[in-house]
């Protein structure tokens, strides 16, 4: 379980938000939204550890986040707003560069498989530097697909993204759920996952 107790983060002299509080169980989504500047992908970086906030606590199972280390990392994925993929690689190269990274090993099939399911079929073994937008951010989120951390932290995953590819996302993101996994996402894009069940979580406090 994740669990965020008053959470604060300051940045110059601007507080982006303060006293953010929620609690995210298996199988749950949270979806965090607010206007821009609101600290949406700040919040999601203290949670994840990348970032150190003024105040409060990130606890995962009951544990500070700060004492567990490398055990947290291993348990979260987080994918920014940046794909964080090297242009002169293959999409086979930078998934299976990417999982060692994560503290995973992934078979080169498993890598093709994972490629071929996300929509790159045929592009797996192409630079990424030579594919789209789009075909790059497929490259980005393969690492769902064969990454075995439980929270997923999500930045905007349906950016540069088409019709397809958005409603396949949501399915590899609900399957996850369905296995127990834990979700944070941050969308500008309306999508069903958003909506019905998911919890929300609205920052835009002004100071």
């Amino acid at each position: 379980m994740l669990e965020v107790s008053n959470l604060s983060c300051v940045r110059g002299d601007r507080c982006l938000f303060r006293d953010v509080a929620f609690t995210l169980e298996p199988g749950e989504l949270l979806y965090l939204h607010g206007h821009n500047g609101s600290g949406k992908t700040t919040l999601l970086r203290a949670v994840c550890g990348l970032i150190l906030p003024d105040e409060g606590e990130v606890r995962w199972n009951g544990e500070d986040v700060r004492s567990l280390r490398e055990d947290f990392t291993r348990d979260v994925l987080y994918l920014g707003h940046k794909n964080g993929i090297k242009g002169d690689l293959t999409g086979i190269e930078n998934l299976r560069i990417g999982a060692i990274l994560d503290g995973f090993g992934v078979s080169e099939q498993a890598a093709w498989d994972a490629l071929e399911r996300i929509g790159l079929d045929g592009h797996e073994d192409l630079p990424a530097k030579v594919l789209s937008q789009g075909q790059q951010r497929r490259v980005a989120l393969a690492r769902l697909l064969v990454n075995r951390a439980r929270l997923w932290v999500l930045d905007e995953p349906f950016v540069a993204l088409d019709k397809a590819a958005v409603e396949l996302l949501q399915a590899v993101i609900r399957d996850h759920l369905a296995n127990g996994g834990l979700v944070m996402l941050t969308t500008h894009q309306e999508v069903p996952l958003t909506s019905g069940h998911s919890k929300h979580l609205k920052l835009g406090w002004r100071g």
